[in-house]
């Protein structure tokens, strides 16, 4: 299972930054995609989640509205969209397919999100 990630980067405070992650067709259809995040110094933590059929679930860390996860079937990926920017949303972004209940099973290289002014 490959899965690429892209759109990490520099930001200052306030901007956005707009995560894409792309996987195989045949491995794509039927599984829940999304994401986590690991700061320096900390476990990875779950960010968002969306499943086959577009339902949205958000962890505890991200704040209501800044956040939206959104996936394109028809293209086979997943995207994140971060608003509000803050500096405590900077860590490596990781992308995962196929929902085990608590995590996921695959997971993409990570990209690097760095808020900062």
């Amino acid at each position: 299972v490959r899965l690429v990630e892209s759109g990490g980067g520099l930001v200052q405070p306030g901007g956005s930054l707009r995560l894409t992650c792309g996987a195989s067709e045949s491995m794509f259809r039927g599984y829940s995609m999304g994401w986590f995040r690991q700061a320096p110094g900390k476990q990875r933590e779950f960010v968002a989640r969306i499943t086959d059929g577009l339902v949205t679930s958000y962890g505890d860390s991200v704040d209501s509205g800044r956040f939206t996860i959104s996936r394109d079937n028809a293209k086979s990926t997943v995207s994140l969209q971060m608003d509000s920017l803050k500096a405590e949303d900077t860590a490596v972004y990781y992308c995962g397919i196929k929902w085990t209940g608590e995590t996921f099973q695959y997971w993409g290289q990570g990209t690097q999100v760095t808020v900062s002014s």
